[in-house]
């Protein structure tokens, strides 16, 4: 049976980490380990986790490097053949070490995959895969759905995700360093989607076990910070892994997104944290300009089959009106329906 490293990172996170890490202890098995990086807690976290959790791995960085750069401390330091990495926050249910390997144990092929994660004490689904739509924009899957055991529920699980959450992430450790772990310097959101893309540019499929389900005290708004790092982590990974072919097909796509986006920004109050993506990006484009170059020269599939698990739909309950206008979706399903009729791609 496969060793499983735990990978838990907090920052001021006492009061969330104390469940997730009762829970995880009554699960882990002998040969298991949890890592614990603490990014410059202020609240005591590296101590509770010592004194709940005495055979843990306790990683204090010194400074808050983000998730990105703490997630990978914690990989390299690890020892198990499996590697989660897990939210302070996302406490595991009942059976969820068991299930969580199973993908690996019964060969299903998955480079990468997550548990179902759930919140509202288990009883709506938070994410079953995430949602990655042709601009680069990206959600949880089936947020705000009942949890339960229908047939459908069961179906939509087979079905290969956008990308997968870095809420409850598993993978074999040698797979992650080998590509190239998360990309350190997002510090936070985005990552786990720009990992997810790599892992798919080398031909890995990814997946969604039902059965390891964590429940995830979850909440969009955190301030208009998050929006510039996820408009600047979202171009960074545009920029990173979209094949050529794809990026210049989508090219008057992506502009009249960021038209549109200037717009809800304005709206929003979140204008000023729009344009500094936008500088922030540009400093950045020589760095993601040659790791692109390594990233496209080692892929091992083409643009159509790279485009196959983007969406055309924005029915993120995230995007406020623009998910719900008619008229965009069927613009936009008409604009993909061309770009992956060029591609030669089947249509998803």
């Amino acid at each position: 049976m496969p060793t499983l490293s735990v990978v838990i990172v907090t920052h001021d996170s006492r009061l969330a980490v104390e469940p997730t890490l009762r829970a995880l202890s009554a699960q882990l098995r002998e040969d298991d380990e949890l890592i614990v990086v603490d990014n410059a807690s202020a609240d005591g976290s590296a101590e509770a986790v010592r004194e709940l959790a005495p055979g843990a791995i306790v990683i204090e960085t010194g400074a808050n490097l983000g998730f990105a750069a703490a997630c990978n401390q914690g990989a390299r330091a690890a020892g198990g053949e499996l590697l989660c990495l897990l939210n302070p926050d996302a406490v595991p249910a009942p059976g969820w070490r068991d299930a969580i390997e199973r993908p690996h144990t019964e060969g299903r092929g998955w480079a990468a995959w997550q548990g179902l994660v759930t919140c509202a004490g288990g009883t709506e689904v938070n994410t079953r895969g995430g949602v990655v739509h042709f601009t680069g924009i990206a959600w949880a899957g089936g947020a705000g759905e009942r949890v339960g055991e229908s047939e459908a529920e069961t179906d939509r699980a087979r079905v290969q995700p956008g990308f997968v959450s870095g809420a409850c992430l598993a993978l074999p450790r040698a797979s992650y360093l080998e590509a190239g772990a998360m990309a350190a310097e997002f510090f936070l959101y985005h990552e786990d989607v720009d990992l997810s893309l790599r892992l798919r540019l080398l031909g890995g499929r990814l997946g969604v076990e039902s059965e390891a389900r964590v429940d995830h005290s979850y909440e969009f708004a955190k301030g208009s910070q998050k929006w510039h790092w996820l408009e600047r982590n979202r171009w960074a990974t545009l920029i990173r892994t979209y094949p050529a072919l794809l990026l210049v097909l989508l090219a008057p796509a992506l502009l009249a997104t960021e038209l549109a986006l200037v717009a809800v920004a304005a709206r929003g109050g979140w204008l000023d944290e729009k344009a500094a993506a936008w500088k922030t990006t540009l400093l950045w484009l020589p760095r993601l300009l040659r790791e692109r170059r390594e990233i496209q020269r080692t892929r091992t599939v083409g643009a159509a089959a790279f485009a196959s698990t983007l969406s055309a739909e924005l029915d993120s309950p995230y995007l406020g009106a623009a998910g719900r206008s008619p008229l965009l979706a069927g613009v936009l399903r008409f604009y993909w329906a061309l770009v992956l009729l060029i591609l030669g791609a089947p249509r998803r």
